[in-house]
């Protein structure tokens, strides 16, 4: 600790912090814009020019660090001089285009040129232009704009981990752009917006809709994963206009993924479903709320409670879960579960109370060591992606056991063979040069972390895979823990959304999973904010058994051809931003939230419209007034809640994949077709990301033996049907030999089966 003085106040401070960083603390302003607390300092703009006794010269706060008996004024006529000074060379190439600029109202330029700018200009040539830049379908450029804070720059190499911004030339001829050209595909590309200090860099799917200070601001959450990054969702006249960053230290810290800052688009568009309406002799008529619910009651009461099968989103709230098992429970219905793109279930009875990630965001990225099986975190994850990369710049070891990608990828996309070997490696067995390297490093870091992801609980055998990253945590003294499905899945759990668990893990009557329930069609499907074709494991599967059904009742906030087809009665809910609920994230946090902006037409929150379908279907105690009432019953329950995990018992003879003759299908669901609402954010559907997805990838060996060149377009068949159209094929030696990777969740896939399945390709 070193003592200093700053505008006179005596401080006690450590040693070696930045002056601008001890002025923050105490609430001292000094104008900056290169500098962010989150990212390396730049020291380039030198607009925080203090002034320091003894110096020759005023210093930049944000790279002077504090000594002892350093003295600093940050108001003396010195540093105002200093800083009044770089204002006016910053303005003497900047557009005096405020009026038109998204910026206007929110620029840091404009709030620091009003205390330290001259009302009038002594600059009297012409002033510099740059040609702007199309660096994708996300963020817009204005680049005479430009200040060279180097923000972009320093985000991409720290943060994003992606250089896809830098400058070029010197002086005033400096640029800032993308490598030849190039657009920026980072899944954490947004953060520059924020990040921009002028109006050089906006977002280009908000662009010239509203002026800052017409928006109303309202807290909310990410609805898109297990996180729930806390985010501010701008509204005007009712409807969502944008999302911003809420800080939360521990879970999002200042950054948001391009999911949750662009999935809003979603939320208005014009698949939106405003009214009830019925199915009547084949013709769907648009009805009250009244007759739509005694019309879905009705259908109810017609066949036995056996029948019935509930299939709700991971994205449901807590109080909606909660809701829709009680009132299918009190007429003895037990098919209920949210664990739609699960395949395997062998397992459920040895989780715990709710999947966790075991550790917190901010003790991730101290670990020493950490394994994840089953990922591709960049693009199922991405600021958990971000926690680790910080982890490995603190010198932790990152290992990854993946069917395709980077990392160890198996023989035909296997997940099961590597963990084998790596056990084996810590029984003293002889494996592997890659799972001994693993196997030491893991027994031998201090703080070490085994996580599943989406390829390893979607996995036909998870059970196995469940079993063996289990007993390696135990090994080696690991955390262990899940990157579940969906926004709440943690709350589908305790609330008992899930057919062998009553709320909080109490014993109830077995029923039958997601999975059974389609493989054994129910004479009545009670829908939840799910679109069975998109979001189950099996969407083959899940259409065949809608088609049978006698009546399929959805709560759902999109009308789409396929509910269309297989529904019977279709009821307008709201989606996050127009109802209040509560998550529960991979933490173990209870996030609450409200409602944002006016419900559309005549949609309800699902809370309300499971309440009233309860009335009319006489179950008692379902007379909840307010959200509030649902919440405290859910409290209620929730005291002296546990259910510690068991080690699930080894198979004697565990099943390894056999290599097979023909293509295995790998069928990860996109970054951007995780649900309802990101499928249809027009903008992220324009992305790279978005664009790759929706190809045919496979090896070059295989395209080779297939005779199948890159970019020609060929049906994919499983099952005996084929896509709903043809895609192209993308040449990916990233791909293991032997498969092929096309994805779910896409509207040309959601006719094909299930991960892992035989496929062929045929050129139509």
């Amino acid at each position: 600790m070193v003592h200093i003085e700053i505008d006179g106040k005596k401080l006690e401070v450590p040693q070696g912090q930045m002056i601008i960083e001890v002025a923050d603390k105490i609430g001292i302003a000094i104008p900056r814009f290169c500098y962010h607390k989150k990212l390396s300092i730049a020291a380039n703009c030198r607009m925080c020019l203090v002034e320091v006794a003894n110096a020759p010269k005023p210093l930049p706060a944000c790279a002077t660090p504090v000594s002892e008996g350093m003295v600093i004024f940050t108001t003396s006529q010195r540093a105002i001089d200093a800083q009044k000074g770089v204002m006016e060379f910053l303005l003497i190439n900047h557009p005096l285009d405020c009026p038109i600029c998204d910026q206007g109202g929110q620029c840091e330029l404009q709030d620091v040129a009003m205390g330290y700018g001259k009302d009038a200009s002594r600059y009297e040539e012409g002033k510099r232009v740059v040609k702007d830049k199309n660096i994708g379908p996300l963020i817009s450029t204005e680049m005479t704009r430009c200040i060279q804070c180097t923000r972009c720059v320093r985000f991409g190499t720290e943060i994003a981990n992606q250089r896809e911004m830098g400058a070029t030339g010197r002086g005033e001829f400096m640029e800032i752009g993308t490598y030849v050209e190039k657009s920026v595909d980072s899944e954490l590309s947004g953060n520059i917006i924020d990040l921009c200090p002028v109006g050089a860099l906006t977002s280009k799917p908000f662009r010239f809709k509203a002026r800052a200070w017409e928006l109303q601001s309202r807290p909310s959450l990410s609805a898109h994963d297990c996180i729930g990054s806390n985010l501010f969702l701008h509204t005007l006249r009712g409807k969502v206009m944008r999302a911003l960053p809420r800080e939360n230290e521990g879970l999002n810290e200042v950054w948001l993924s391009d999911r949750d800052r662009f999935g809003y688009e979603g939320l208005n568009h014009a698949d939106r479903l405003e009214t009830p309406m019925i199915k009547h002799n084949g013709q769907w008529q648009a009805v009250d709320w009244e007759t739509a619910l005694s019309f879905a009651v009705e259908k109810l009461k017609a066949l036995e409670a056996s029948q019935i099968g509930a299939l709700a989103s991971p994205n449901s709230t807590l109080e909606e879960f909660y809701l829709l098992q009680k009132l299918l429970r009190a007429k003895g219905c037990h098919h209920i579960d949210h664990r739609l793109r699960q395949l395997d279930f062998r397992h459920q009875q040895h989780e715990g109370l709710c999947p966790t990630l075991g550790i917190s965001l901010g003790e991730l990225e101290h670990q020493d060591a950490v394994l994840v099986i089953g990922s591709d975190i960049r693009k199922e994850q991405p600021l958990i992606a971000h926690r680790l990369r910080k982890m490995t710049t603190h010198g932790g070891a990152l290992f990854t056991i993946n069917a395709w990608g980077d990392g160890w990828v198996g023989e035909q996309g296997d997940l099961i063979g590597p963990l084998v070997q790596i056990v084996k490696a810590l029984q003293g067995e002889k494996v592997s040069m890659e799972a001994t390297q693993i196997a030491t490093q893991l027994r031998d870091a201090e703080k070490t972390s085994i996580i599943l992801g989406a390829g390893a609980w979607s996995h036909p055998q998870a059970s196995h895979l469940y079993a063996l990253s289990r007993l390696l945590a135990e090994m080696v003294g690991a955390t262990w823990g899940e990157m579940s499905n969906g926004a709440n899945s943690a709350g589908g759990w305790l609330a008992g959304c899930v057919p062998h668990r009553a709320p909080f893990g109490r014993t109830a009557q077995p029923g039958l999973n997601a999975q059974e329930m389609l493989q054994h069609p129910r004479q009545v499907y009670v829908l939840l904010h799910c679109e069975p074709e998109f979001d189950t494991a099996n969407p083959q599967l899940a259409n065949h058994a809608l088609k049978q059904a006698q009546t399929v009742i959805a709560l759902t906030a999109f009308d789409n051809p396929n509910l269309r087809e297989t529904a019977d009665v279709l009821l307008p809910v709201t989606p996050i931003s127009e109802m209040d609920g509560t998550y529960i994230n991979a933490f173990g946090d209870w996030q609450r939230f409200k409602a944002c902006a006016t419900p559309l037409g005549q949609s309800r929150p699902a809370w309300k419209v499971l309440r009233v379908l309860a009335n009319f279907w006489n179950i008692p105690d379902f007379d909840y007034d307010t959200l509030d009432a649902v919440f405290a019953e859910i409290e209620q329950q929730r005291t002296n809640a546990s259910l510690e995990e068991s080690l699930l018992q080894m198979p004697k003879n565990l099943h390894i994949p056999k290599i097979s003759d023909g293509l295995i299908r790998l069928a990860p669901t996109p970054l951007y077709a995780v649900d309802g609402i990101v499928r249809r954010a027009h903008s992220l559907q324009q992305t790279t990301d978005s664009q790759q997805m929706a190809t045919i990838r496979m090896h070059s060996m295989d395209a080779s033996q297939q005779k199948l060149q890159a970019g020609q377009k060929v049906w994919v068949m499983q099952n005996g049907v084929r896509t709903k159209s043809p895609l192209p094929i993308e040449i990916d030696d990233r791909i293991p030999k032997g498969t092929v990777l096309v994805a779910a969740g896409l509207d040309a896939t959601q006719t094909l089966g299930a991960p892992y399945g035989q496929v062929e390709l045929w050129i139509g």
